[in-house]
């Protein structure tokens, strides 16, 4: 992801002024990453959080598709506690436009089928070999999104909702969400043919948070209800 999103970001006429990975952590603190308008930070669940605040320690405001972690709680917390008065964040479970646009579906059709409790959901998704967490951020958001969406007695937490997880290849992310009933099946999927949705996604994401303060998503990027 790294590369592709460096790949874009040089596409689309930006400086790189730094690279951090785990063998030069201490590049953060250098006038180059200071200088930086953002950082795009994809690493690991045990990272992520610390990633953030090292950034924004030197003012740096951040891009962040880490998943696995409770990036919600964190948002929470650094709203709560005034520190993302100075900077920015823009965290996602994944910054492709077409998922983004699935996200708003999913949404909507949860809320078509709130008064009808015969139709059930479930989730699958499928990823490659080397995918480290599971379920997918993804598909986590996917459910979290119909529990909100639903508001109902019967559904009241993400854990409701079955997510089947598969890794096999190189798939770069399938996620298929089903409502199921007696008499028929209502299905809204969406797959990825490459990295590279996620990579643009980031960097348009980096573009808009830039001169920005606050938490942010990528329905407000994309003006995605």
């Amino acid at each position: 992801m790294g590369h592709m999103i460096e790949q874009i970001a040089l596409e689309r006429g930006h400086q790189i002024v730094a690279r951090i990975d785990i063998d030069n952590r201490y590049d953060m603190d250098s006038p180059a990453f200071a200088d930086a308008d953002v950082a795009i930070e994809f690493t690991t669940p045990q990272t992520a959080r610390q990633n953030v605040l090292d950034a924004w320690k030197r003012g740096v405001s951040v891009v962040c598709g880490s998943t696995g972690w409770d990036a919600q709680s964190f948002i929470k917390e650094q709203t709560e506690n005034g520190r993302l008065k100075n900077v920015g964040l823009i965290w996602s479970s994944n910054f492709s436009l077409g998922v983004n646009i699935l996200f708003a579906m999913n949404r909507q059709l949860a809320q078509l089928l709130q008064p009808y409790p015969a139709y059930t959901p479930h989730i699958t998704e499928v990823h490659h070999v080397h995918k480290l967490d599971a379920p997918s951020g993804t598909a986590v958001s996917l459910a979290e999104q119909i529990v909100e969406s639903q508001k109902t007695a019967s559904l009241k937490d993400k854990s409701q909702i079955p997510i089947e997880s598969i890794r096999e290849g190189e798939v770069p992310g399938i996620h298929t969400v089903t409502w199921d009933s007696e008499i028929d099946t209502i299905t809204l999927s969406h797959s990825a043919k490459s990295r590279q949705g996620f990579a643009l996604g980031a960097v348009i994401a980096a573009e808009w948070l830039k001169g920005k303060t606050g938490a942010h998503t990528m329905a407000e990027v994309l003006g995605i209800s």
